[in-house]
Order: structure tokens, then C-alpha cells, then sequence
């Protein structure tokens, strides 16, 4: 047993989260936004510069807009375009949208001419387009000053090192010989989570085939790489889109010690047998990252009290930045379910829709990254796959299901209900009065449109006041629509369906409170 000691920087927080990346960031800030007391423990004493993921996808960029982000996104999105320049972002005379971006499939680039811009997944998630350029160190910088003005306290240089759940809360033990004190906790400590090892949770999927690098260097000769993705049989690589940035992957290596610094030779010499060209890197701009295609979900996302989102829950190749967004989706959904408990009008059980809603998801990212380790394998049947996969993706319907599934857009959960929108991420849902029924959800909770002539279904919600905000717009359709905190449709009418609303309501915000009128 621990001996408990409370301390001072500590004290006791309702909840408490390892790891200050973007998913312990978004989660905190949830949790908070909840009204739960929350704190955040991170092992580093400062926030990571390693090269990761270089953009968000639609549900990430419309969860900062869902909270008032969106300008703050927009703003980097726009640096970082000038910063990339016209160094192969988009191809000279292309007539495609203005910022509009679609990523690569096993470094097969998708043409933003061949996408059909107008298919209903893509216009329906229109208003957060301009905030998809969105690097993880300036993501995470965005969601430090969040988390910050919610009053949420980050303190690094805490290594948890033990845990034990006592059924009414958990035991905190760290390397400096501390013993926190807290109700639930949360790993969103990456691959290597010490929470999912202490925890006892498994952590079951498929051994890694290559070494993966990322890095921005300094080049003596760099006319001798190509802007492009070049496949070989030792792998492929990819010099750009910014100068000097490079992506390697190099199949038949072993993985070296993670906790290890990436050296330049170690990049050079990857670069050399993948290329096959005596490529010379003189100096290393940024920190760069080693990764493989280790593809591991865990066995299950909560034990107990203890709970796990993130890297820390499923790991996988990092192609088109899936990890970032998955764990972001994750933090979403685990944050308003456990802030509903914490405040008690939410029972114990509704813990358990968050392995059964986001397992699935995690399910799909590992099978649509391994199906491009097969594609990227330097072997002949690979070679005549890829050609294959190169001709599908040459086509408007191949490339626009690629683009969609990397986009997001056609994410769902299973929810009772047989509108459309049910399952899926709120549309962008324009109001007469120019604003977007996202726009009044900033402050976390439910939102409910109602655009019955008389206001009916904000009547019925008036009973949820505190958890329900009730938006009232001219008559239209849908009639009504149901928006959890996570941004997903719970329930959606285009007729005056009361009692669905009820069904609904009691379902996934608990018993009435109240009778109080609601602000239209």
C-alpha cells in the first residue's frame, strides 16, 4: 500500500492526466470545461520540438472551432502556408479550392484535381477548411494557452512510476517519491504509456518491418533528391515539400533504442541505402524523429478508474498524421463522459461507451496504415500492388474516397436513430442570424437547434438547463439536431418528434433538473 502524502503543488484533483501532448491538452481542457478540478503531470520539464505530425484532419480542426479556437488555428494554418512557400504544395496551374490539401496514400500523392470537392461529406465540413495546416509544436502551443485560461495546472518534470486503484479513487507514485491523490486517472503518455504498464492493460498488434525517419537537414547536393515519394527495394523516401525536409522509411533494419538521439550520420546513412545516392547532410535544422510501423491496440481502454487515449491506447505508422487526430477524437469523447460523471448526473456506465465508440475508429487506422506498409515494401508483389493501388488513386472516385477517409469526413459512431446525421460529426449548421449552431457550444455542454415554429423542443430541453444549450432558428430542416459535447449527433428530427428528443436527452444528459426557461 502507498503511504498517501499530500502535496502541495498537487493536492486532490477530481482527475488527473499524464501527458501534456495534444490529447492530454484537449482532454484537460474538456474535463475543465466540465467543471471538473484537473490537473496534468508530464515526464519533460519542457514541450517536445521533434518533427511529428505536420496537419490536423476535419474532426480535429472542427474541435478547436467547437471551443473558439478557430481563429487561433486559421492564424497558424496561414503562417504556415507562407512559411512553405510554393515549394510543391500545390501543383503549378491546379484548380483545386484555394487551401485545400489531401495528403498521400503509402507516398502516393492524391491530386487535388481529381478529388470532387462537391461530394456532400467534403461541403458539408466547409467552415474549418482554413485550419488544417496546423503543426503538432504550434498545435500544442495553442492548447497550452487553453488549457491555461481554464485555470488547469501543467506540471512538468513529473514522472509517474507507480499506480494503485483503490476502488474509490487512484494512488499517484512518482520518481521524485511523491504520492498523488486522485479520483481518475488518464494516460495519454504515448506508445511507451508507463499508465497502460502499470496499469496491467496488453497491448496486442503486429511487430514493426521498418525504421522510419523524419527530419529537416542541411544538404550539400540536394539537386540529387527529387520532390517526390521514391520507392526502391530498400524502401522509399521523400525530399520535401520544405527544403530540406526528409522522410525516409527503410525496410529490413532494427529499430534503434527510442530513448536514444537521432544522429545525423544515422540519417544519412539511412537516406544512402534507401536512395542509392551518395546524398550529403551537413547539419540537422530540427529535431528529428525515429518511428516503425509497430501497430498495437490496447486490450482494453479503461481499467478501473485508470483510463487510457491516445498513443497510449493504439499505436501505429504515422502516415497523414492519423495518431494526432485519432488521439484528439479520443480526448473528445472520453472528456465530456467523465466530466459528466464527476459531476454526478451521469451514471458510472456511460464510462463504458467510450472503449465501445472509439475502439472501432482505432480498429480502422491500424488496417489503413498497414495496408500501406504492404504497399511500401520494397518486394516485387508489393511493387505490382502499388501499381495497382497507383492506378486507382489516378481516378476522380479513387482519389476522392482516399482523400475522404484521410479528411475524416465519413467518420462515424454506431447510435440508435435513423436520421442521417446520427453517428456522425455535426455539419456545418448555418443560422439566419449568420452564426453557426457550433458557435454557441464554446463553452463545452450539449447543443440543441430547434427550429420548430413554436420552440417546442427548447421547452422540452429547458428541464436539462446546465447541460443543454437550446439554439432556436427559423423554421427549416433538420428540424431539430442533438450535439453532443464530442461534436457527434446524438439525435437529429425533420419533423416536431418530441418524445425522440426526450429518449434522447434522458439517454445521454441524465435526468431533468430543472424547469427553467431557455434563452433563445
Amino acid at each position: 500500500m502507498y503511504r498517501t502524502v499530500f502535496v502541495t503543488n498537487y493536492g486532490y484533483q477530481d482527475v488527473t492526466v499524464v501527458g501534456a501532448g495534444p490529447v492530454g491538452l484537449v482532454l484537460a481542457a474538456e474535463l475543465a470545461l466540465a467543471g471538473a478540478r484537473v490537473q496534468v503531470l508530464e515526464r519533460e520539464t519542457e514541450p517536445g520540438e521533434a518533427m511529428k505530425a505536420q496537419s490536423i484532419n476535419v474532426p480535429t480542426a472542427e474541435a478547436l472551432d467547437r471551443r473558439g479556437l478557430l481563429p487561433a488555428a486559421e492564424q497558424v494554418h496561414r503562417a504556415t502556408l507562407e512559411r512553405l512557400g510554393s515549394f510543391g504544395m500545390q501543383r503549378a496551374g491546379s484548380t483545386a479550392p484555394e487551401q485545400r490539401f489531401t495528403g498521400h496514400f503509402a507516398g502516393m500523392v492524391l491530386d487535388a484535381d481529381l478529388v470532387d470537392w462537391s461530394d456532400p461529406d467534403f461541403t458539408a465540413h466547409t467552415a474549418a477548411a482554413g485550419a488544417r495546416m496546423v503543426p503538432q509544436p504550434e498545435l500544442v502551443a495553442l492548447l497550452t494557452d487553453h488549457v491555461t485560461r481554464l485555470g488547469v495546472p501543467i506540471h512538468r518534470g513529473v514522472e509517474v512510476t507507480a499506480l494503485e486503484d483503490t476502488g474509490d479513487g487512484v494512488l499517484v507514485g512518482t520518481a521524485s517519491g511523491e504520492t498523488i491523490r486522485t479520483g481518475w486517472l488518464v494516460g495519454c503518455d504515448g506508445g511507451h504509456s508507463a499508465v497502460r504498464r502499470l496499469a496491467g492493460i496488453e497491448f496486442p498488434g503486429t511487430e514493426p518491418e521498418f525504421v522510419g525517419y523524419q527530419a529537416v537537414a542541411d544538404i550539400a547536393d540536394p539537386e540529387q533528391l527529387v520532390n517526390a515519394w521514391v520507392y526502391s527495394t530498400k524502401g522509399a523516401y521523400r525530399y520535401g515539400p520544405q527544403p530540406g525536409r526528409i522522410a525516409i522509411v527503410e525496410f529490413g533494419v532494427a529499430l534503434a533504442d527510442r530513448s536514444a538521439p537521432v544522429t545525423l550520420d544515422e540519417v544519412q546513412s539511412s537516406l544512402r541505402r534507401v536512395s542509392g545516392i551518395d546524398v550529403t547532410l551537413t547539419a540537422l535544422r530540427a529535431t528529428p524523429t525515429r518511428w516503425s510501423d509497430n501497430a498495437r491496440q490496447a486490450a482494453s481502454y479503461r481499467s478501473g478508474r485508470v483510463f487510457l487515449a491516445g498513443d497510449a491506447a493504439h499505436v501505429h505508422p504515422p502516415f497523414g498524421g492519423q495518431g494526432l487526430n485519432l488521439g484528439v477524437g479520443d480526448a473528445m469523447n472520453l472528456g465530456w463522459k467523465l466530466g459528466a460523471v464527476v459531476a454526478g448526473w451521469a451514471p458510472e456506465g456511460l464510462l463504458d461507451t467510450y472503449d465501445v465508440e472509439r475502439r472501432p475508429l482505432g480498429a480502422w487506422v491500424l488496417d489503413w496504415t498497414r495496408a500501406q506498409v504492404g504497399v511500401l515494401r520494397g518486394d516485387a508483389k508489393s511493387a505490382a500492388l502499388r501499381a495497382i493501388v497507383a492506378d486507382l488513386l489516378s481516378t476522380r472516385d479513387g482519389t476522392t474516397y482516399a482523400v475522404k477517409q484521410i479528411a475524416g469526413v465519413t467518420q462515424r459512431i454506431e447510435l440508435p436513430g435513423d436520421h442521417p446525421l446520427v453517428g456522425g460529426f455535426v455539419p456545418d449548421l448555418w443560422l439566419t442570424d449568420g452564426s453557426r449552431l457550433v458557435d454557441h457550444g464554446h463553452r463545452g455542454g450539449f447543443l440543441l437547434l430547434d427550429r420548430t415554429p413554436d420552440g417546442a423542443f427548447a421547452h422540452l430541453a429547458a428541464g436539462w438547463s446546465g447541460r443543454v444549450t437550446s439554439v432556436t432558428d427559423s423554421n427549416a430542416t433538420p428540424t431539430g439536431v442533438l450535439v453532443r459535447a464530442d461534436g457527434v449527433v446524438a439525435w437529429a428530427s425533420d419533423t416536431t418528434d418530441r418524445a425522440g428528443l426526450e429518449a434522447a436527452l434522458r439517454q445521454w444528459t441524465g435526468a431533468p433538473s430543472s424547469a427553467t426557461e431557455p434563452v433563445g
